[in-house]
């Protein structure tokens, strides 16, 4: 794809324009789009900074910028001496990024997903709205555990569309022995790039006491995520309670 013709075309008025991007974020965009058409799958390498100098008419300095923005937010990763690849949840180091959890003591360990339940439904107004879908909409809901050393620590239930997961059951979701993520990338086509997420104290009602072996009215963190893949598409809505005892929710801000 040559961006050139365009971008002479169009100069005077992208000069002129309020909404003007630099042109490394013109490449950043172009290089999006390939992400999103399936061009460069999780975990393959990109072509190097020179051949998409060349495939974009730009200089290599404009492309190595979009590049690096891109791998500051874990779209792609750099490997010293291999490349540039796209990002995995497959990859141990991009695994569980999103999870936020750490112990008080100790290192972190990774977690065990346990599914609990995997149902279908219809959106109703809040999944049809947070997921961008029409109300009524066919969707999958997900009930899990999440344990560290065998001790139930957050609770989720999880809605998705049932047009990207179709065929995801509960055995399924059993049989897999990775992050859910990962599970979403590897069999439905999936990355999930961004995240979301409203957080709020609660009390532990008498289900969450259940499912996390902890007394009624334990204080809890109420962790609401809508997760995104490319284009900015919500996928996943998921509705979770932490457990803090022993862990704390750890938010680096830079």
């Amino acid at each position: 794809m040559d961006v050139a013709p365009f971008l002479c075309s169009n100069l005077h008025m992208v000069r002129e324009s309020p909404t003007f991007s630099p042109l490394y974020r013109q490449i950043k965009s172009l290089i999006f789009q390939a992400l999103e058409s399936g061009e460069w799958r999780p975990g393959q390498v990109i072509p190097s900074e020179q051949e998409l100098a060349a495939r974009f008419n730009v200089s290599q300095g404009t492309v190595r910028k979009a590049i690096d923005e891109m791998a500051a937010d874990n779209i792609l990763v750099r490997r010293q001496g291999k490349g540039t690849f796209v990002a995995s949840h497959n990859d141990p180091r991009q695994m569980f990024r999103f999870l936020r959890l750490v112990p008080e003591e100790g290192d972190l360990t990774h977690p065990y997903s346990e599914p609990v339940d995997c149902w279908r439904a219809k959106a109703g107004q809040e999944a049809a709205r947070l997921l961008a879908i029409e109300l009524g909409a066919p969707i999958i809901i997900v009930r899990r555990v999440l344990k560290f050393d065998q001790k139930p620590v957050v609770g989720d239930e999880i809605y998705l569309p049932e047009e990207l997961f179709r065929g995801l059951s509960l055995e399924v979701l059993q049989s897999w022995n990775s992050s859910l993520y990962s599970l979403f990338e590897t069999r439905f086509g999936l990355r999930m790039i961004r995240a979301q997420e409203r957080i709020r104290a609660v009390a532990a009602d008498r289900a969450a006491a259940e499912l996390l072996r902890v007394d009624d009215g334990t204080p809890l963190l109420s962790v609401e995520r809508v997760t995104y893949t490319y284009g900015d598409k919500p996928v996943e809505w998921r509705r979770g309670v932490y457990s803090t005892v022993g862990h704390y929710y750890l938010n680096e801000l830079t």
